[in-house]
C-alpha cells in the first residue's frame, strides 16, 4: 500500500473518476450527505444494489472501465470495484482495489481472484468493502468499523491479500478486455499465480 494519497485519487484509463457521466453520478450520489462515511455509503449501495454482477444476471457486454460499467448498468466483480474507486474519488474520497483468492465454486480447485475495495474514512482509516452484489448467502454491507464482505476466506488454498492497490492489477484487465462475452471471462478468471512479482 501507498502512503501518498494522491494514487487513490487519481483517474486513469479504468478509473475514470473524470468521466463526466461519473462525475455527475457522484455528485448526485453525494447531494446532501454529511461526511464521507455518508457519501462513500451511498456510493456502495448503488453499486451493490444498481449496477447487475455480470454472472449472476447472465449480462453482456463485459465492462472494465468504470464509465462503461455505469454506463451499461452491469460488471464482474472487479469491474464493479473501479466503478466504486470512480465514484469514491470522484466525491475526493481516497479508494482502492483489494483482491481475495477464492474458490470458484464452493471448493476449489479452481481458484480465482475476487476484487473488491478499501475506502479511506476519516473516522476509520482504511475500510475494505464489497459491491459484488448480494444475493442468497452472500451479505456484503457497510457497517465500519466492522467489516462485512461478500465471502469470507475458508479454505487453506484461499488467501485475502493485504494490499490496496491504486490500480486494478493487469491481469485483471486482460481478462475483462480481451474476452468478449460473460461466459468467456468466467473460463478465463484470473488467479493468485497471475500476481507480478
Amino acid at each position: 500500500m501507498h502512503s501518498d494519497f494522491s494514487l487513490y485519487l487519481a483517474s486513469s484509463t479504468q478509473i475514470d473518476s473524470d468521466h463526466p457521466a461519473v462525475r455527475a453520478r457522484a455528485a448526485a450520489l453525494a447531494a446532501g450527505a454529511t461526511g464521507d462515511a455518508a457519501i462513500a455509503r451511498r456510493c456502495f449501495e448503488f453499486v451493490r444494489d444498481e449496477i447487475a454482477h455480470s454472472w449472476d444476471y447472465q449480462r453482456n457486454p463485459v465492462t472494465c472501465r468504470a464509465s462503461d460499467v455505469l454506463q451499461h448498468g452491469t460488471g464482474y466483480c472487479y469491474a464493479k470495484s473501479h466503478l466504486l474507486a470512480a465514484l469514491l474519488r470522484a466525491n475526493g474520497i481516497p479508494a482502492g482495489l483489494c483482491y481475495q483468492r477464492l474458490a470458484v465454486g464452493e471448493v476449489g480447485p479452481p481458484f480465482c481472484l475476487h476484487g473488491l475495495n478499501a475506502v479511506y474514512l476519516q473516522d476509520f482509516g482504511w475500510y475494505r468493502i464489497d459491491a459484488r452484489g448480494n444475493k442468497p448467502g452472500v451479505d456484503a454491507a457497510f457497517v465500519p468499523p466492522r467489516e462485512q464482505l461478500a465471502f469470507p476466506v475458508l479454505a487453506a488454498e484461499e488467501r485475502d491479500l493485504p494490499e490496496i492497490w491504486p490500480e486494478p492489477l493487469p491481469q485483471v484487465v486482460a481478462a475483462l478486455t480481451r474476452h468478449a462475452t460473460v461466459h468467456d471471462v468466467a473460463a478465463h478468471l484470473p488467479d493468485l499465480q497471475m500476481l507480478p512479482k
